[in-house]
């Protein structure tokens, strides 16, 4: 089936396109190489590239034959620094003839054994372990004579007078002094409330009856004057005489409050009476305490004096006892640093004959090491000196110069051949959906008749073409289709469709079109099965 937009662009052979790469890429890598090797001229000297030949590089993906330059860069000398190198050369081959020279007396030296029969003895290890004096077993870390033991201990307490850690028993402090009775925290409020009730309940019984007699003496008033419940003027003579009676109500409410306190008051006094009464025992048994415990403190103040006094006595003896200790120790100290200053005087003596043992072990080690020394120059002096004529003659190696690389990019060639695929790939799938939304456009209506006359039709617009089998039986050659856009008349919402028009389908294959009350119809079932060459 054709494309109705015309065909998709092939994608380019990846083969030539990696040709072209390649060729593209060795031409600009030899350009880059002329480009690079640049003639260099300096005050010391030259450096120069030139094009000493080519090699050939066959590519083996397409058999294209490439010339390859070779370059060979030359480095030369100004006439003074070349004639600096002459010399410097020549001082070098003489170094090193002196130095062949030289080596031949090495045999000499080192044929000659190795003679220590007259080298200096060493000293002797075993003099340094000996004592430095006979009698003596090395030094004395100790002491010739011990002195008596430290005094540890005060006196014998059992001598002194004892401490006194208790007093006697003066008496029991008085922690409490008797009871001088409840304090009244109540004055009798339940009393004076009912009492404000009674004032109460006896002035509203008095006043009840005369209350009564006005109200009904005002409600016959109001009937006489043809006043009668829910008349206005009824309402609001009510209301006046409630007020009043509201006022009368809180005239008695204040009269029975003003009874309520002046019980309370009452009251408050025989409390205030009865308290204060309380207050006055409570001081005097108080005071009586007070007086008691003052005698028991200065009781136990006296026999506190006693022990005090009994205890500096005891203090004075224990302190003269400790005097007497401390004398002894201090005279035993004194013998002992007689004794330690003894011993550390001879043990002096002994590191001091020691000490000059060591020096002469010294003395005769180094002599001896000296020899060795020497020796070893007289054989090593001659070794020194030829590798030192030899490594003045030593051959410079040549300096290489850091040429510039020219490098040949890779061409993907993989990554060509698959963006092919690719791309053929999404061609054939995109022509799939395009052909796809076509016959969906085309015959979305279940398999049978479609209307589809032109003359049914508006907002038409040719978008494309279908290729059709050759149904007529002529050359064989397929005919096209014209592909519409358009919307039926006969739709409120001119909703847009796809399709061809019955008059084309008509001229490819007349069997296809069914005239149904003056409209062409499609048979979609036909069109389907025969007209559309397959893709």
């Amino acid at each position: 089936m054709g494309n109705l937009f015309g065909d998709q662009p092939q994608p380019p052979d990846p083969r030539v396109v990696a040709a072209a790469q390649t060729s593209a890429n060795v031409s600009t890598a030899v350009a880059n190489a002329f480009l690079n090797n640049v003639n260099q001229v300096t005050p010391q000297g030259n450096l120069s590239y030139d094009q000493t030949g080519t090699y050939q590089f066959t590519d083996p993906t397409n058999n294209a034959t490439y010339d390859i330059p070779r370059f060979t860069a030359t480095q030369s000398l100004t006439p003074e620094q070349q004639a600096t190198l002459d010399q410097t050369n020549i001082g070098k081959l003489n170094l090193a003839t002196l130095g062949a020279t030289q080596s031949g007396r090495l045999g000499g030296i080192l044929g000659s054994p190795f003679d220590l029969s007259t080298a200096p003895q060493g000293g002797s290890a075993q003099t340094l372990t000996n004592a430095p004096y006979p009698g003596y077993a090395g030094l004395s870390y100790g002491l010739f004579n011990q002195p008596p033991d430290v005094q540890q201990q005060v006196g014998s307490l059992g001598s002194l007078n004892s401490i006194t850690g208790t007093l006697p028993n003066t008496g029991d402090v008085s922690r409490n002094f008797g009871d001088a009775g409840d304090v009244t925290r109540s004055y009798g409020d339940t009393t004076a409330a009912d009492e404000r009730s009674r004032v109460e309940s006896s002035l509203f019984s008095r006043m009840q009856p005369q209350l009564d007699l006005e109200r009904s003496q005002l409600e016959q008033h109001l009937a006489d004057q043809g006043i009668r419940y829910g008349n206005p003027a009824y309402t609001a003579a009510m209301d006046n005489y409630n007020r009043q009676l509201n006022d009368l109500r809180l005239g008695v409410v204040a009269q029975g409050g003003q009874e309520q306190q002046l019980q309370e008051s009452i009251a408050q006094n025989r409390a205030q009476f009865m308290n204060q009464a309380q207050q006055q025992a409570y001081a005097q048994a108080l005071q009586r305490g007070q007086f008691g415990n003052q005698a028991q403190q200065q009781a136990y103040e006296q026999a506190l004096s006693t022990g005090q006094f009994q205890n500096q006595a005891q203090q004075q003896a224990y302190q003269q006892a400790l005097q007497s200790g401390q004398f002894a120790n201090q005279a035993q100290q004194q013998r002992f640093a007689q004794e330690q200053s003894r011993s550390n005087l001879f043990n002096n003596a002994v590191l001091q004959q020691q000490q000059m043992q060591e020096q002469i072990f010294n003395a005769q080690q180094s002599a001896r090491q000296q020899y060795l020394a020497e020796q070893y120059a007289y054989r090593n002096q001659p070794i020194n000196e030829i590798s030192a004529l030899m490594s003045g003659s030593q051959v410079s190696m040549p300096n290489f110069i850091t040429t510039s690389e020219g490098k040949i990019p890779t061409t993907d060639v993989a990554g060509l051949i698959n963006n092919r695929f690719t791309q053929e790939q999404q061609n054939y799938q995109q022509a799939n959906q395009n052909m796809n939304q076509l016959i969906g456009g085309i015959f979305g209506a279940a398999a049978g008749y479609l209307k589809s006359d032109v003359r049914e039709k508006e907002n038409i617009h040719r978008i494309g073409t279908v290729m059709t089998a050759d149904n007529t039986g002529g050359d064989g050659e397929d005919m096209p289709l014209p592909v519409y856009q358009y919307s039926y008349k006969d739709d409120p919402m001119s909703r847009m469709r796809t399709g061809p028009m019955a008059q084309d389908v008509e001229k490819t294959d007349p069997e296809a079109v069914h005239t149904i009350r003056g409209t062409k119809y499609i048979d979609t079932s036909r069109v389907l099965g025969g007209i559309l060459r397959a893709a």
